[in-house]
């Protein structure tokens, strides 16, 4: 079996961040979105895996490189352009050839992993295998509609969403799948959608399996969506501190603090992550904070966020929550007269001001 996993597309959703970095590569407790996937893929027992990229641009293949870390080899299949779900699988055909394989969202994440998955999609011999999660918002999904325990229609993104299901970014199949992206239409999107792809399996008598995640399953297309997910990652994390911590600083809960870190008169309470290198100094990091390499953090206050590299956050009054900050980014209070806010805000940037 071989694993197909897509890491292309222009992450909308989630800019200002995804104007200067993939999507697939923002971290979520310090660790590429990307890396879950395969690292889900290769607990499954599977070696080998076709990343789908945007054929502009190499890099996801310059960050994550041949596999070789994991055990695994990779092959980067380049899209035109992101004409859909199907379009990705369409594509990756001469790759899989005639092996099962199982197709993985690289920005979806689920804790538990997938080989129970596998195991059920081998003996019940199936043609295609879905995940299906209970969510709050169908209409953003694929929605499957359930008769008699079985799947007799999938509708992408309904207006009437006929369960509370969303097929989620895990889906197994046999080369049957090839028959059917072959087959469809685009939609009114101009996209060969993965709903229409099952459609015609269905329509067309093929063996639909399916099995709901009893554990959690997050599709991190939104910010909040990432706050989530970076927060469910920090929850099953083991503590352990490779930095220094002074006799001031008070160090609660699940705490990680990278190499060459440095604790001043702070106090910390987990789960959090911080990052090599990052100094934090007369500050509270509050619970569900991811903090990456080379951050300089004083006389702040910063709870349920993630900040990316390099970033600076000096002498900030009141806290910092919900928030996500990019690479290289500066908040810091103004000295100079007379005293006002000052910005430098990228394309659809987010600011709320107290």
């Amino acid at each position: 079996m071989k694993a197909l996993i897509t890491s292309g597309g222009k992450g909308t959703r989630l800019r200002p961040l995804t104007h200067t970095q993939n999507k697939h590569l923002i971290p979520i407790a310090n660790k590429p979105i990307l890396h879950y996937a395969i690292e889900t893929v290769a607990e499954a027992g599977i070696k080998e895996i076709g990343i789908v990229t945007n054929s502009d641009c190499s890099e996801v293949p310059d960050a994550i490189g041949d596999g070789s870390r994991w055990g695994l080899r990779i092959t980067y299949i380049p899209q035109e352009a992101p004409l859909g779900l199907a379009h990705v699988v369409k594509i990756s055909e001469d790759f899989i050839g005639a092996d099962k394989f199982v197709f993985y969202l690289g920005d979806n994440m689920v804790v538990g992993g997938i080989k129970r998955f596998v195991q059920e999609f081998e003996r019940d011999h199936v043609n295609c295998y879905l995940t299906l999660s209970r969510v709050k918002d169908p209409e953003r999904f694929g929605v499957p509609e359930i008769k008699n325990d079985r799947i007799v229609s999938i509708e992408e993104k309904p207006k009437l969403p006929k369960s509370k299901f969303a097929v989620a970014g895990i889906y197994i199949y046999d080369q049957n799948i090839f028959k059917a992206v072959n087959n469809i239409k685009p939609s009114q999107r101009g996209e060969l959608e993965i709903s229409d792809a099952h459609q015609y399996l269905i329509d067309h008598s093929y063996q639909i399996g399916y099995s709901e995640i009893t554990g959690w399953w997050k599709d991190t297309g939104k910010p909040i969506d990432l706050l989530e997910a970076n927060r469910l990652v920090l929850e099953h994390l083991s503590p352990h501190v490779l930095g220094s911590v002074d006799s001031n600083s008070y160090i609660t809960g699940n705490v990680i603090i990278g190499k060459d870190a440095k604790i001043v008169n702070s106090h910390i309470r987990g789960p959090v992550i911080i990052g090599s290198e990052t100094i934090i100094e007369n500050s509270y990091i509050g619970p569900f904070t991811s903090i990456h390499n080379s951050c300089r953090i004083k006389n702040s206050e910063i709870e349920f966020s993630i900040i990316l590299n390099n970033c600076e956050i000096l002498d900030i009054n009141g806290r910092i929550e919900s928030s996500l900050l990019g690479t290289d980014v500066q908040l810091v209070k103004a000295n100079a007269k007379p005293v006002t806010h000052r910005f430098i805000i990228g394309d659809q940037s987010r600011v709320e001001l107290v």
